[in-house]
């Protein structure tokens, strides 16, 4: 029996196990492929307080290193159920816990083209404030028509050169202030009725192809197209929304007591590193003063 089960091994998860061990809980930590989440992907990190500079691997192995050090056990293996009894299942063992952490995270929505993987991180990236630095005084192009794609524009028209914004319809389903602020910039161009057909280069994206016609130079590409959380195998513990997001209240806990939410698996409004961390440490918190 552990006092708590995380399921996930990202950096909401890792930072949950860090406060529980440091509580002197018994910890275990399934993660289903590799420690640190989609940040392990990341080229360089300079949006996390105390780092000027460190790459998604290493931010990761740290993490991973940290939370070992502090005695709490990683499994690697795939949860298929967690139960309101604080049973989880994965395809062969059945663990015990007195509360349990869900902290899978989430996924950034793909373009499904050709060369998409072979330009992750030399050219494709899902997040501008992440990334956007990368491309100073270059010219980019944000694919998407949400809201999320007219804040990456506004954001990268005041770093890059230039930016394309790529719409498949004739218009955006974003804010309409935000419209008319980058109508107004000078460096922006909005390509309405438009579809990336193709991502074209070398070791990096040099250029995209839009309707399988016209080819516009380009260093970079921020696809902003949505996440596709993966909470629907806990649909019997918690609540979820229309978009796949687990309900949470502000104190991460679910409708089930003892089960908590952490990082991009749940319903809010940022989904950095900083937020994944901070819900870490809020559902360690109420874990163990439900245990007491």
């Amino acid at each position: 029996m552990y006092d708590t089960i995380i399921v996930g091994g990202g950096p909401a998860g890792l930072a949950s196990a860090i406060y529980l061990r440091r509580a002197n809980k018994k910890v275990l930590v399934l993660e289903a492929n590799v420690c640190g989440g989609q940040i392990v992907n990341a080229k360089d990190i300079e949006n996390y307080p105390g780092y000027e500079h460190i790459s998604g691997f290493d931010f990761s192995e740290n993490l991973r290193k940290q939370v070992l050090n502090l005695g709490a056990e990683i499994k690697y293996e795939t949860v298929l159920k967690v139960d309101e009894d604080k049973k989880v299942y994965t395809a062969n063992n059945v663990y015990e816990a007195k509360s349990v952490i869900l902290a899978v995270g989430s996924k950034n929505r793909k373009l499904g083209i050709t060369n998409e993987e072979k330009f992750n991180g030399k050219g494709i990236s899902y997040c501008a404030t992440c990334d956007g630095n990368f491309y100073r005084n270059k010219d980019v192009a944000v694919i998407g028509g949400g809201n999320t794609a007219l804040d990456d524009i506004l954001y990268l028209s005041d770093i890059a050169n230039h930016v394309y914004g790529i719409v498949r319809r004739d218009t955006y389903k974003g804010e309409l202030q935000e419209l008319d602020e980058i109508n107004r910039k000078d460096n922006v161009t909005i390509l309405y009725n438009s579809v990336v057909t193709e991502l074209i280069g070398n070791e990096t994206i040099e250029k995209i192809k839009i309707n399988n016609e016209k080819e516009i130079n380009v260093s970079g590409v921020f696809v902003a197209i949505g996440q596709e959380p993966n909470n629907m195998m806990f649909k019997n513990v918690v609540d979820i929304d229309e978009k796949g997001y687990i309900i949470t209240n502000d104190e991460v806990k679910t409708k089930t007591k003892g089960i908590y939410v952490a990082g991009d698996a749940r319903d809010k409004v940022l989904r950095q590193l900083t937020t994944a961390t901070s819900d870490g440490a809020l559902a360690a918190t109420y874990a163990i003063k439900e245990m007491e």
